[in-house]
């Protein structure tokens, strides 16, 4: 039964993806956001959604809500859309549509030979800071976690390694290894820390228990490597910024709790400036 779903899912985005190709970035944009903000709750529930916001706004109003998960579902839609021209992204390299606060840092992990940590969650287009990183010279391999739906992962794939980034870590028990090969050779790598891992440790988000990485505090203890935070927002339209932190500071002291709750608590305050850009369906604090 499966099986059928995902083939048929399949299908639909495969035929949006080349209808939106003929259409161009900005209709195919405004198509893609009306699409997800209408049919959206369909595929997931908009009561995981509700209820994850209020769990990290516990006092916000109903109208309030009902905006934020309505700009949710818009941004989810223009992000589908912009997928589609992945490669006219990546071709760009003067800011026409990432305007990068923190380049002397980039430049600095490109000269040094110690490759880094880039840490970051599912903040509107997500997928642009490794490519960003990349295109700026940085030796990058990026991990992600494969769609359940096969057929449309292999499309995923595709896009990942031939726009995003070249060097594509699955994540789990192989891509821990994989990472740590590739950590050794020189590459750095950028991962996003606020999906639920069943491999992980439950640790505070939110004032809520979540299943949580550990990937980026092994690799401090293990490496003592430096963890660069990255921001990511829709400024408006297809315009965004990002920016490249300075690297956290942690305490030689401190294991491997203490540094995933203190990229938690960066997550947080991340979130809390740009509500309306994180995608809050995943089930972050499924037990």
């Amino acid at each position: 039964m499966k099986l059928i779903k995902y083939f048929f899912e399949f299908l639909f985005f495969i035929s949006l993806f080349i209808l939106f190709r003929f259409l161009g970035l900005k209709i195919s944009s405004s198509i893609s956001s009306f699409l997800f903000f209408s049919f959206g709750p369909l595929f997931r529930k908009k009561k995981i959604i509700a209820e994850n916001i209020k769990l990290a706004f516990p006092d916000i109003e109903n109208k309030k809500l009902e905006k934020l998960i309505e700009s949710m579902w818009n941004n989810y839609g223009k992000i589908f859309a912009e997928y589609v021209f992945l490669k006219k992204f990546r071709k760009r390299f003067d800011q026409t549509y990432v305007e990068i606060e923190g380049l002397k840092i980039l430049k600095k992990i490109k000269e040094q030979d110690r490759p880094v940590i880039f840490v970051s969650g599912h903040f509107n287009n997500f997928e642009l800071m490794a490519m960003e990183i990349e295109k700026n010279g940085v030796k990058l391999a990026a991990i992600y976690r494969p769609l359940n739906n096969f057929f449309l992962n292999k499309i995923m794939v595709y896009l990942r390694k031939n726009y995003i980034c070249r060097n594509q870590v699955v994540k789990g028990i192989s891509g821990v290894r994989d990472s740590f090969k590739l950590f050794k050779k020189g590459f750095s790598l950028a991962l996003m820390i606020d999906q639920r891992l069943s491999e992980g440790i439950k640790v505070n988000f939110f004032g809520k228990s979540a299943s949580t990485t550990t990937l980026p505090a092994q690799f401090v203890k293990k490496f003592n490597a430096e963890i660069v935070p990255v921001h990511i927002f829709r400024d408006k339209d297809f315009k965004f910024k990002m920016k490249i932190s300075e690297p956290l500071e942690f305490d030689k002291s401190e294991n491997i709790e203490t540094i995933t709750i203190k990229l938690n608590n960066w997550i947080e305050k991340e979130i809390i400036k740009y509500p309306e850009q994180w995608i809050w369906s995943h089930n972050r604090w499924k037990i």
